[in-house]
């Protein structure tokens, strides 16, 4: 069993809610934090970055992504241009990020794979 899991991301989303009420039904304890209200350090985003990398970090598919003008979205192609734009704009991080006791590191929810995790 997991011990300690942080899952980052905002509390309006509906797949932050989704996963925080599956996480709930599973009895899990998990420590929530909400990067639009607290941002998200330098130090963890590199972290999430060297973990799972930048093109499924950076959610393509959302508003804040679809907000920002086309030669901003053009400029994103490589880690380091990511990784400034993360910065700027936590918004567009994919949700919800978790982390399963500091080394693991998920983006999305997807119940099965989780319940692996839990295991």
């Amino acid at each position: 069993m997991t011990d300690s899991i942080t899952l980052y991301g905002i509390s309006n989303c509906d797949t932050v809610k989704r996963a925080r009420a599956w996480l709930a039904e599973q009895k899990v304890e998990v420590q929530f934090h909400d990067f639009k209200k607290q941002g998200v350090s330098e130090a963890r985003l590199d972290h999430w970055l060297t973990a799972v990398g930048w093109e499924k970090l950076l959610n393509r598919q959302g508003t804040t992504w679809r907000k920002l003008d086309a030669a901003t979205q053009a400029a994103v192609t490589d880690a380091r241009s990511a990784r400034t734009l993360m910065l700027a704009h936590a918004s567009v991080i994919k949700r919800p990020v978790v982390e399963w006791n500091d080394r693991d590191v998920s983006v999305g929810f997807d119940a099965a794979n989780w319940l692996v995790r839990l295991t």
